[in-house]
């Protein structure tokens, strides 16, 4: 569940992400403003295109790669946190496994503002992870196991049909 949990979080932290994206972006000097990462990754692997198509499947790309960076959060949250986990998906990301697959020159190659801008994002993404990781969690041991459903549940129970009472 803990897996399921950070999949979800992990998808709705990309919300986050992108907003931030999409807000930091303006932000560039006008010489980098042309697509981001995600976009250069699906052109790099799908080859590139400019069309309706693309650039939607460069944000469900995006969205299940964040859902996906999402569920392994679970196994290292102890570790990294939300944040820390944000710049290790980065770090991974852009000086990891793209460049090595070929995908993209790693970071370090890459002019500093939008080096600057995803850091940013991958923060923003990481610590809205970790909370809403959080609430998935304090939610499941709390708001939906106490009260009258919970009662309703324990009346419906068939070891109470049987007159069987567990503590």
């Amino acid at each position: 569940m803990r897996i399921i949990f950070g999949a979800v979080a992990g998808l709705c932290a990309t919300m986050a992400m992108t907003m931030a994206m999409r807000r930091l972006y303006p932000l560039l000097p006008p010489g980098e403003r042309y697509p981001l990462p995600p976009a250069e990754i699906l052109a790099s692997v799908c080859g590139s295109t400019n069309d309706r198509a693309h650039t939607s499947r460069t944000v469900l790309a995006h969205f299940l790669y964040g859902s996906l960076s999402g569920a392994i959060y679970p196994l290292v949250r102890n570790k990294l946190g939300g944040a820390g986990y944000g710049f290790a998906i980065w770090a991974a990301s852009y000086l990891g496994w793209i460049p090595a697959a070929g995908i993209l020159t790693p970071a370090t190659k890459h002019r500093v503002p939008r080096n600057l801008l995803m850091l940013a994002a991958h923060v923003v993404w990481g610590t809205a992870l970790a909370a809403g990781f959080r609430e998935l969690e304090f939610s499941r041991n709390d708001i939906f196991t106490r009260g009258p459903a919970r009662d309703v549940l324990a009346r419906q129970s068939p070891d109470r049909e049987m007159g069987i009472r567990r503590g």
